[in-house]
Formats: structure tokens, sequence, C-alpha cells
């Protein structure tokens, strides 16, 4: 109360003109409520924008894959000290400038599909983005949470919706590093991110901390980057279980040459099935498997007495195994139809098909049709393909063989399945005409690389307008083609047993890397209630 009853008096003081505000505050010492521009937002945005440029620099048709190993310090710079808002604004950012060039190939389905496309992945680079700026506000500042974060948005992106978009996976860029891609045979793919992404936070940490001269930090940055190369000397240990168990001859047949799409009078006139047999008509000797890619054929053998007869006399002819890829009629499904792949033995007998499982959206089935159906793009895709229900191995000369078909080569939860069950080789054949002559179809081999190297199985890589490609089992590719040149890619390949660690334990970098990302939170929250 004593205090209640006080009275102050002062000397009056004359007025003290304020500073002016610092840039980005209203007024900024104008009078009229203006807002200046942001310089340290602009040039965060300029770093976000930098960072997807050299991210499309590391993967094909550039193909720099060392590049990633930088090209996120641009960005991660601009997420120091963000919140979680500004934050998901940059990574959409980087996302929308990385997706835009590195699958601009996606323009050829019109700006109706190109830019609905680049929305939704730059959406999880912001999630990305969220997640550090969220954590960040918690007091929960570590490289390797951000690692983590990226490689569960990796993951997600890669599995929702509609069974998810597994390409520009940062990992996917070390597919020519022979070393670093060994790594994906410890963990998959999603621990080569996690290192690359690791290795970008730490060299951001290591330049910051030389410039703040704190050596206890810069130890811990530097134990950081020796955990890093250890793990990547330690990789090839994932695959001492690997080994050859024989070989198979084949032939590859690359038979359209026609950068275009064909006119109704060629397909009626079977051009394609013609290229392809004229092809295979001049091979000498023998073979364990002669494949024929995605939409070589025209028509379904087992519907074509003609067309069966040629394969029949072909695998006679070389004592070989023939793969041959078919639009067939789904059964109990009047009016519906398979992609599948058709397995013929070497005495003419069909051994069994593998219709294609996880379809592509847009390409081979248009979700909600009825709710699209103003849109006029939608006609071109007049045909929904089903959804094969099974997995299955076939037998090549008493080795047994995967059928993967086209863009189900992207996704590594997709094909392990097949080698677990007891795959010595995977065949991929595909159709990447409708992407032209842009990187599409370099991106997709290196996809069956990593895949390689994920499981310790070679891989035959059979394009129809190319590239096609002989990967072995640590990865590497061989005897690659040009894009729309005729072409019959021939050789021996060794099979390949016994597992990899990512073989045997699945996964585990993506549940690990969720379960950072949770841990943080957690520890966030409760570091924020103890304050409080």
């Amino acid at each position: 109360m004593a205090d209640d009853l006080r009275v102050s008096v002062q000397t009056p003081t004359p007025p003290v003109t304020p500073p002016p505000r610092a840039s980005g505050h209203r007024d900024g010492g104008t009078g009229r409520g203006r807002r200046r521009p942001d310089r340290d937002l602009t040039v965060r945005m300029a770093a976000a924008v930098l960072s997807g440029l050299l991210l499309f620099l590391a993967f094909p048709p550039v193909d720099v894959g060392v590049v990633a190993f930088v090209a996120l310090i641009p960005l991660l710079w601009a997420w120091r000290d963000a919140g979680p808002g500004r934050a998901a604004a940059l990574g959409f950012l980087t996302g929308f400038v990385f997706m835009g060039t590195l699958c601009s190939w996606v323009w050829y389905f019109g700006a109706i599909a190109f830019v609905p496309f680049l929305i939704l992945q730059a959406l999880y680079f912001a999630a990305a983005g969220a997640i550090v700026g969220g954590l960040a506000r918690l007091g929960v500042r570590s490289v390797w949470v951000t690692a983590a974060a990226w490689t569960l948005l990796e993951a997600v992106r890669g599995r929702w919706p509609l069974g998810g978009f597994a390409w520009g996976d940062i990992g996917d860029a070390m597919h020519d590093l022979g070393l670093v891609r060994t790594v994906a045979g410890v963990g998959g793919v999603a621990l080569v991110s996690f290192v690359v992404v690791l290795v970008n936070g730490l060299l951001l940490d290591a330049g910051l901390e030389l410039t703040r001269r704190r050596r206890h930090q810069l130890l811990l940055t530097a134990g950081g980057l020796v955990l890093v190369v250890a793990l990547v000397a330690v990789a090839p240990l994932s695959r001492s279980d690997i080994h050859a168990t024989g070989s198979l001859r084949f032939a590859l047949l690359q038979g359209n040459d026609q950068d275009r799409y064909l006119t109704q009078a060629e397909i009626d006139a079977g051009y394609l099935t013609r290229k392809h047999f004229a092809l295979a008509d001049k091979l000498r000797g023998r073979y364990d498997l002669i494949v024929f890619p995605e939409s070589a054929l025209e028509t379904d053998p087992e519907h074509d007495p003609a067309l069966r007869a040629r394969i029949v006399a072909l695998a006679a002819k070389h004592h070989s195994a023939v793969l041959v890829n078919a639009v067939i009629p789904a059964p109990g499904h009047p009016g519906r139809f398979y992609n599948a792949d058709r397995w013929y033995d070497a005495d003419g007998t069909l051994q069994g098909t593998y219709a294609k499982r996880h379809l592509v959206p847009f390409g081979e089935y248009l979700p909600f049709r009825s709710a699209l159906s103003w849109i006029p793009q939608t006609d071109q895709l007049k045909l929904d393909f089903l959804p094969g229900s099974s997995r299955r191995l076939f037998t090549v000369a008493g080795h047994r063989v995967a059928n993967i078909i086209c863009f189900e080569n992207a996704f590594g939860e997709q094909v392990r399945p097949f080698v677990r069950s007891g795959a010595e080789m995977i065949v991929v054949n595909t159709n990447n005409r409708s992407y032209r002559r842009s990187a599409n179809a370099a991106q997709h081999v290196a996809l069956s690389q990593m895949r390689a190297a994920e499981l310790g199985r070679p891989v035959l890589h059979a394009s129809i307008s190319g590239i096609t490609a002989v990967i072995d089992d640590h990865g590497a590719a061989h005897q690659q083609t040009s894009l729309f040149h005729d072409a019959t890619v021939t050789g021996s390949v060794s099979t390949t047993a016994g597992r990899t660690w990512y073989l045997r334990f699945g996964d585990w970098v993506m549940w690990g890397s969720a379960l950072t990302v949770l841990g943080a939170l957690g520890y966030g929250l409760a570091r924020r209630r103890r304050a409080s």
C-alpha cells in the first residue's frame, strides 16, 4: 500500500529522437507505414534457389554427383535462425527449382500436369524446412536431426500420395560414385541421402566455427566428418555375403529410332514389332535370355497365333528364353487390361506372366477420372490399367530372375521382396519414348544402378528407345546405348546370391529417421516446459 501513495516528481527532459528502424520493419523512418525490402530474406531466397540449381547439377543430364555434397549448404545456411514458416517457404523454393529442372520432361504432358506436379513435390521440401525451423524454435539445432528430417520426407514423398514419386532422392546422385554408392548396401538409398545431407551440414558448421574460432565445436564437427568417412570405409563389408552363382548370356533389343509419336498407320502395320524382330533375326549363336522392351509388341502373343509362332521360332533358334511385353486382358475384369510381361521358355512354352504392380498415376491410369473429366488433356489417357496382384520369379538356365517393368525400379521397397525370395538377377524393361531426348532415360538408368548397389544383384535395363544398359551387382553401368538408335546389346552377366545388410534389414534408416525427429520434438517440448 505504501508504494501506491508515493509521488514521483520528475524534471521534464527534452524529447529523444528514436534511432532509424531496421530494414523490414514498418515506417523505416518515413512515417508512412511502408515496409522496406527485407534484404536478409532476399539473400536467403537467393540461397534457396542456388541450392535447387546445384542439386540439379548433381543429377543427369549434367551429372556431377560430387556437387551434391555442397549443394544444400546455401539452403541449410538460409534455414539457420529461420522459424518454421520462413524455413518452409525457403524449402519450397529449393524444391520447386530442383524438381522443375530435374523433371522438366514432365512438361511434355503440358502445364496442366507440370505445375501441380511441381507444387506437390516442392511441398515435401517445405515440410522438411518446417520441421527444421520448428525444432529450432524449441532450441533443437543439430545437423544430424536435419539429415533425419530430410531423409524422412524423401521416404514419405516416395510412398504418398498415389504410391509416391521416388525420383530425385539426393542419394541417387551417387549412382556413378562407386565407393559412396556402396553405402546403399548398408541402408539403401535412404542412408546415402542421410550421409550426403549430413556432410552438407557438417561442412557448413565447420565453416562457421572456423570464423568464430570455437575450437570445441569445431572438433565435434570434425568428429562427425570422421564418422562419415568411417561409414563409407566399412560399407563394402555389407556385401561380404554376396557371391557369384554362375552367368547368363543375354541379348537386349532396342528397336525404336523414331523421336516422335508413331502414326496410326505405322501402329496398324506393326512397326515396332517388325523393327524388334528384325533386330532379333540378326542374332547369332546361343543365348539364355532375349529381352524385348516394354511396348515392343502391338498385340498379345497369347491372342495372336502368328506372333506367338515367331516367338517360339526365335526361342528354338537360339535355345533361349524370351521375354516380351504386351497389353493383355485382365481375367475376370471385362474391358480392363494389364501392362504385362510374358516369359517363354526355350521350348516355346509360356512359363508365366508378370503384370506390373506399381502403376504410374496419370500415365497408366487416371485417378479421380470422373472429377477430372472437365480437363481436355485427360482424353489422351483412354485406358486405365489394372495393377498386378502378385510377385513371381522366372527360371532362366537354372537361375531365378526377377522382372520389373519401367517405373517400378524407382522403389527399393518394391524390388527388395523379389530378391529376398531368391532372385539372382533383375530385368527392367521400359519405354521412355514419351520423354523424347530429355534426361529422363539417364535418370532412369541411375535408379537401376542404385537398386543393384542396394541388393547386390546385376540388372539388365532394356529400353525401347534407349538408354539400354548392363549394370553389374556393384551398380556400375556398362554398354549404355544412345537414345533413338536401333541397337542390340549382347554379352554375359554374372548372377549372384547372398544378402546385403539392406536386403536383410530393410528400411531401418527411414524408421530411424522418424524416431530421431520424434525424439528431437519430444526433447524440445520437454525443454520448453522446464524453462517455463
